[in-house]
């Protein structure tokens, strides 16, 4: 017997450690290569990690819970083949699948010849004889970004038996956050239809719950996942504490960063966003449209006032001034706030922005965003009008030089052409860092802000 053990892999994006969430397989268990194992979160996203081994599973190297660093022991697992021989068959099915990307599939061949592989793979471990679909249709924007072999192999592990007597087939799923949401809701997925390519996302589940195929649950016993996401632990005298771990750590630590180390400013303005409101409607954009028009300004605004696309290298005592824009957006997720990014935003339309931020809600609000989807922006966008409140004084999110918050936009009088009015009326604040420049630059870049809100159709011809 051939014990072959697989370490927790490179997380990317400098992380050096993960907590392991929830264990998917117990010891004994078998496993298939690229079979999803364990789930683990970083200060980034919670993925599935895939093992690139076959055979059962011999040794779970730590516990739900514990924190393990990038490169210790995850996983050992045995195969019936010696070491010293190799296996017969279909060599690419019985070897190891190359290396790992977390929550990308454990290997970097090309897309058409793998694919189909692992496909056929799990499909004779689960007693699937279906044909193999030729392509791997792409999710809709409300599924949110994922990757193709989460698509191809994000599967349940609990094989379930088929009406009639027929082999048992393990229903395909998107991701955990899909399985998660029948459970809590009492869906059986046997009862889902899934979408043109056999999946099943999250779009599939909720059309079901509408369409009233949800069965009366049990109740459900909290996993270790739910309570390590959500709940407080250990309570005394009334009091709770609640483990700061994953990406609240990440959250709390840049936070904390950020008000150590810039010198920070704040300053406020009210604007006429009647014409913003209008601009919308007039271009069509529905879900997230004006979100992607104050985006489109501080794009426009950021390009006329580079000083606050920058950074401050405190090693080299230099500012960076950023040639791309970056943009992140305060996002609400049931983990908590995060801030996704759309790289290269300077480069897209309005409608191609808005698409975007609409994609990177959803996925998180799945819990699906990638590491490289939350990280490396240089100016963000905070949208805490949602929330009720008029206006704030946002904290930047470090290393950037700036951020521009938005309050609710609220019918109130305004003084129109000497005359008072009932107008649209949202407050917009500027927190920058007075390292990287004074106040004339940052009135200037909001009052820009402001302008082109009261006044959207001016802008058009700046961009």
């Amino acid at each position: 017997m051939a014990e072959q053990t697989f370490n927790l892999p490179d997380l990317g994006e400098g992380l050096t450690e993960a907590d392991l969430v929830e264990w998917l397989v117990a010891d004994g268990d078998e496993v298939a290569i690229d079979q999803h194992v364990v789930v683990v979160e970083t200060a980034k996203a919670t993925v599935e990690v895939p093992c690139p081994y076959a055979g059962r599973v011999h040794t779970r190297h730590g516990a739900e819970g514990d924190t393990i660093a990038v490169g210790s022991p995850l996983l050992t697992v045995t195969s019936g083949v010696s070491s010293e021989a190799p296996a017969t068959g279909d060599s690419d099915e019985e070897d190891g699948s190359g290396a790992v990307l977390v929550g990308y599939g454990t290997t970097d061949v090309g897309a058409s010849g793998s694919s189909g592989r692992r496909a056929a793979r799990l499909r004779r471990r689960t007693g699937d004889t279906s044909p193999t679909p030729s392509r791997m249709t792409a999710p809709s924007a409300t599924d949110g970004p994922i990757s193709p072999s989460l698509a191809e192999e994000a599967v349940i592990r609990q094989e379930r038996p088929q009406p009639g007597g027929a082999s048992p087939i393990a229903p395909k799923v998107i991701s955990p956050i899909v399985r998660r949401l029948a459970s809590e809701r009492g869906l059986d997925l046997r009862t889902i239809a899934p979408g043109p390519d056999g999946i099943i996302r999250r779009s599939d589940v909720e059309a079901a719950l509408q369409a009233g195929l949800d069965t009366p649950a049990a109740p459900r016993s909290p996993s270790r996942r739910d309570s390590s996401l959500t709940a407080p632990q250990g309570a005394a005298n009334g009091d709770t504490r609640v483990p700061l771990t994953g990406i609240r750590r990440m959250v709390a630590d840049k936070l904390t960063t950020s008000r150590r180390e810039i010198p920070d400013a704040t300053t406020w303005v009210d604007a006429d966003a009647t014409g913003l409101v209008e601009a919308r409607r007039a271009i069509g954009l529905e879900r997230g449209g004006l979100l992607a028009l104050l985006g489109r300004i501080c794009i426009a605004g950021l390009k006329r006032f580079p000083e606050l696309n920058a950074s401050v290298d405190t090693e080299r005592q230099e500012i960076v001034r950023h040639g791309a824009i970056h943009l992140g957006f305060a996002a609400d997720s049931p983990r908590g706030l995060v801030v996704p990014v759309v790289h290269d935003a300077d480069k897209l339309t309005t409608r191609q922005l808005a698409e975007r931020m609409v994609q990177l809600v959803d996925a998180a609000r799945d819990g699906s965003l990638a590491p490289a989807e939350l990280t490396g922006g240089t100016f963000t966008l905070n949208n805490y009008g949602v929330f009720g409140v008029d206006g704030s004084t946002p904290i930047i999110n470090h290393p950037e030089a700036a951020m521009i918050g938005v309050g609710r936009i609220i019918a109130r009088p305004w003084v129109v052409d000497g005359e008072l009015a009932v107008r649209k009326v949202v407050q917009l604040g500027l927190t920058f860092d007075h390292r990287v420049c004074d106040g004339g630059v940052a009135g200037g870049f909001l009052r820009f802000v402001a302008d082109a809100v009261e006044r959207p159709l001016q802008l058009l011809g700046d961009v």
